[in-house]
């Protein structure tokens, strides 16, 4: 038996829909291990995370997630939690990690996000890049997600996007000290070399420095 078979996730063996189906019956259909996004009425099946990828998410999603909930600034999510855009863009994505402010704390349901929060974070693979890049940034960007931020551990860049008052992502570079400030989340930054350091960072030494503990 191949190495994809024995590590596959246990949805991968389920029957996919036949034709196009909609958000609703997507719902039904999958569960709380199913890594899988819904696009334009179909169904989109995503790989399993490789190592690198699972650890910068778990070092990111601790750090947004302790920052967050100590400034009771509302709530963090990592995937497997499906995010429901907007009904024009039909579209229903499983981003790594996202934030909801107090403000939006109302569109989080059981299962799903019934809109778009305040910041996403996807974390790429070779799998995923284009997509991240491309199709997941127009969505995006069309939802007004405040933030979006790109990590591409291979590459080892980070890029931070904004959207502007005109509705388009502007770029936001860190400073010269390689920090990156977010604006979604008031008061919160980033050292973006923590995320590619070898092994990577604890949590608590990171948190020390942010000052949260």
């Amino acid at each position: 038996m191949s190495r994809l078979k024995e590590t596959a996730p246990v949805y991968e063996t389920r029957p996919l829909p036949e034709g196009k189906i909609t958000f609703e019956e997507f719902l039904a259909w999958c569960d709380e291990d199913t890594w899988a996004e819904w696009v334009d009425g179909e169904v989109v099946i995503l790989t399993p995370a490789a190592r690198k990828h699972q650890k910068i998410t778990a070092l990111l999603s601790t750090l947004l997630r302790e920052f967050v909930l100590k400034q009771s600034l509302g709530d963090v999510l990592t995937a497997p939690f499906l995010v429901r855009l907007p009904e024009s863009l039909r579209r229903g994505r499983e981003p790594d990690i996202f934030y909801v402010s107090n403000e939006k704390l109302p569109l989080l349901k059981e299962t799903y996000m019934d809109g778009p929060p305040d910041l996403i974070v996807e974390i790429t693979s070779p799998e995923s890049l284009a997509r991240d890049r491309g199709e997941k940034y127009v969505e995006y960007e069309a939802a007004g997600v405040k933030e979006y931020w790109l990590i591409d551990p291979d590459r080892r860049q980070a890029e931070f996007y904004r959207l502007a008052e005109e509705g388009r992502y502007r770029t936001i570079h860190p400073d010269e000290k390689g920090i990156y400030c977010s604006e979604a989340i008031p008061g919160f930054w980033l050292q973006v070399s923590w995320l590619w350091q070898e092994p990577l960072p604890s949590a608590i030494d990171c948190l020390k420095e942010l000052g949260l503990i």
